[in-house]
């Protein structure tokens, strides 16, 4: 089970710097939680890129350093239901991102139900998609994901 604790800020809102605009739509769990960012979809021709984030579990650690997960660009062809992970880009807790890392697998067809898929289905079809968090905090401490 995975659970999240929630930020807290010590500055007010007023100070705070205003959070980027986001519209995260819940695509499954696994080993990791993954959202489609649809704020970030570029459409192009049959397809385009969009951004995903995908969030770890509580406490999750690597190399002794904590993070809450990641982010990756994709490239997807709705027309050949292919997708092609450009790169993975480190979320640490605080929100520290990256360096992002290029992925150089090439395209590949989505197969369904996999988590892939999920995120081709949501980069094709966004209006059918309702936002389930529009804030990174939101998306990861405040979400669908909280608990899974």
């Amino acid at each position: 089970m995975f659970v999240f604790a929630a930020l807290m800020f010590s500055t007010p809102a007023a100070q705070s710097p205003a959070p980027e605009a986001h519209r995260f739509v819940f695509l499954g769990s696994g080993r990791f939680a993954q959202y489609a960012d649809l704020a970030s979809l570029k459409v192009e021709g049959d397809g385009g890129r969009i951004r995903v984030l995908q969030v770890a579990e509580a406490d999750f650690t690597a190399g002794g350093t904590a993070y809450w997960g990641g982010w990756s660009w994709w490239r997807f062809d709705c027309m050949r239901n292919e997708v092609d992970r450009l790169d993975f880009a480190s979320l640490r807790e605080g929100g520290e991102e990256g360096p992002a890392t290029p992925d150089p697998a090439p395209a590949y067809v989505a197969a369904q139900g996999g988590d892939a898929f999920e995120m081709l289905v949501a980069a094709c079809n966004p209006d059918d998609y309702d936002t389930d968090a529009v804030t990174l905090e939101d998306d990861v401490f405040c979400g669908p994901s909280m608990v899974f």
